[in-house]
Order: structure tokens, then C-alpha cells, then sequence
């Protein structure tokens, strides 16, 4: 009778250890197929915003990402915050992915898994219509006040430059436009389109953009891409063919059109004055 118990004794043993590998594998793969985390600005207008009417999240970025969830069959939630704690939630594991127009840069790289691009776009710099803000070539950048948001490449850049940083945490467009107005502030440096669509949807804001100091960095050459925690690429590969599926059907080119008026999804032909490299 001990032989028969321990041999019974050993089966248990052995389906235990078979019942919670099983379980583990379950919630893994359970897992997997949650919803997909995704920390966003929802102040970045027309890549993160909330719209006007309906108060619903949107946006380029917001639009792909959801695009992207669907074709993994997931569900995505949104969780709204500044670009240090985007980037901070996806190195902890707080979100998966994070999309806020992020450029596919050497530095980000180093950090993060990226996505492919699925935007190109080049830099700008606003300034005072009656005056340029004293800014007529890129001399004229030192000691002026550079408005933007702290950690970014452009707000690094100013201070290469010699500005004088002006940091604001995650506040909206309108914002930045009425402080270069009002003069509390000289320029901001950001994508190009990003600028053009943001003068536009505030009228009368008395800015424009420098058309002949249009420039690219070393940061930004390879387009905007999802962030994702460095060595997830399990989840890069899904994010890349999901983008590759909606560029082939025109669903990249749909929502570029729609947010910025233009196809962003491809090089734009435009003269350069000047590349960077940001240290």
C-alpha cells in the first residue's frame, strides 16, 4: 500500500507542477493580449489633443496607435502625462508604448525599442511677425528665450545655440504662441508641421515661421516611431508589421492628411539651411 500512495503521491506532484505551468503559460498569453498601455501628452496638437467638441483624446499619433491595437487584436488605453514621465513609464513597465511624436534618434535608440517610422517631417522655428524676434540668421539665436518642454532635443539645442531654455511641463500650443506674443518669450523650436497646423488653429497670434532656417539633428533624421522598453522586440515586431499592413493600405497616408494636411508618411522635399548635431 505505500508503494500504490507514493506512486499516487508522485502523480500529484507531477499534475501540480503541469497545472501551474499551464497557468503561467495562460496568463502570459493572457497577458499579451490585455490592453495595450500607451502614455501620451494629449496637449501635443495634432499628434496628441483633446478635441474641441467631443473632448475625446485624438491625433495622429493617437489614431495609429489605435490603428495599430486593432490589427493586434488588443484593446489600447491611453494614460496622459509630460514627455519625462512618458519615457519614464515605458523604461518601468508602467506603459508599453509610448507615442508623442518621437523621433527615431541615436540617443532615444540607446534607450528604447523603437518602432519603424510611420513619420517624416523636418524642424522649424516660430518667431514675431513684426520683428522676427531679432532673429535673422542662426547667430541671432544666443540669448534669446527658447521656449519648449524640458528633456526635448530642441530645447537642447537652443541652449547649444546659446538661448536661454524656457521650460514648460505639458501645457497646450496656445500656450507657447501667446508667451512669444506677449514677448515673455523669443522662439520655439519644433517640427515643422506641428508649427504650421498650430498657427493655424490660433487666429491672429501675430507669429510666423522662419522659411529660410528650416533644419534637421542627428536626433531626428529617421522619421517618428513608437516607443517601446529596450529589448521588447516581440512587441516591436507586432507594432512594425501592423504599421507596415496600414501604410500598404493607405491608412497612414488617410491620417496624415486628415491631421496635418499633408502625407506625412513619406520624405518631404524641402531645402534644409542647416543639420545638427546635438551633444
Amino acid at each position: 500500500m505505500k508503494k500504490v500512495k507514493f506512486r499516487w503521491l508522485g502523480l500529484l506532484g507531477i499534475l501540480g507542477a503541469v497545472m501551474i505551468l499551464l497557468t503561467g503559460c495562460g496568463q502570459k498569453n493572457a497577458s499579451s493580449k490585455g490592453p495595450l498601455i500607451c502614455a501620451t501628452s494629449g496637449t501635443l496638437y495634432p499628434t496628441s489633443f483633446h478635441d474641441e467638441k467631443s473632448n475625446k483624446l485624438t491625433g495622429y499619433d493617437v489614431e495609429i496607435v489605435r490603428a495599430v491595437a486593432k490589427k493586434l487584436h488588443r484593446k489600447v488605453t491611453f494614460k496622459e502625462m509630460n514627455v519625462d514621465a512618458q519615457l519614464t513609464a515605458v523604461k518601468t513597465g508602467k506603459a508599453d508604448i509610448a507615442a508623442n511624436d518621437f523621433t527615431v534618434s541615436p540617443a532615444r535608440q540607446k534607450e528604447f525599442t523603437l518602432s519603424t517610422p510611420y513619420k517624416h517631417s523636418f524642424n522649424s522655428i516660430v518667431v514675431r511677425r513684426k520683428d522676427n524676434s531679432g532673429i535673422h540668421s542662426w547667430a541671432d539665436i544666443k540669448g534669446k528665450r527658447a521656449a519648449g518642454e524640458a528633456g526635448t532635443s530642441y530645447q537642447r539645442l537652443a541652449k547649444q545655440l546659446g538661448a536661454k531654455p524656457v521650460n514648460y511641463d505639458n501645457v497646450s500650443n496656445d500656450i507657447y504662441l501667446k508667451d512669444v506674443k506677449k514677448g515673455k518669450t523669443d522662439l520655439i523650436m519644433n517640427d515643422y508641421y506641428l508649427q504650421k497646423l498650430a498657427l493655424a488653429a490660433v487666429p491672429h497670434n501675430g507669429l510666423k515661421i522662419l522659411n529660410n532656417m528650416y533644419f534637421t539633428t542627428n536626433e531626428d533624421g529617421k522619421g517618428t516611431g513608437i516607443l517601446m522598453k529596450k529589448g521588447n522586440t516581440k512587441l516591436q515586431k507586432q507594432v512594425d508589421r501592423a504599421l507596415r499592413q496600414l501604410k500598404k493600405n493607405g491608412t497612414l497616408k488617410k491620417l496624415s492628411e486628415k491631421y496635418y494636411h499633408a502625407d506625412v508618411s513619406k520624405q518631404p522635399k524641402v531645402h534644409i539651411s542647416k543639420r545638427f548635431t546635438i551633444k
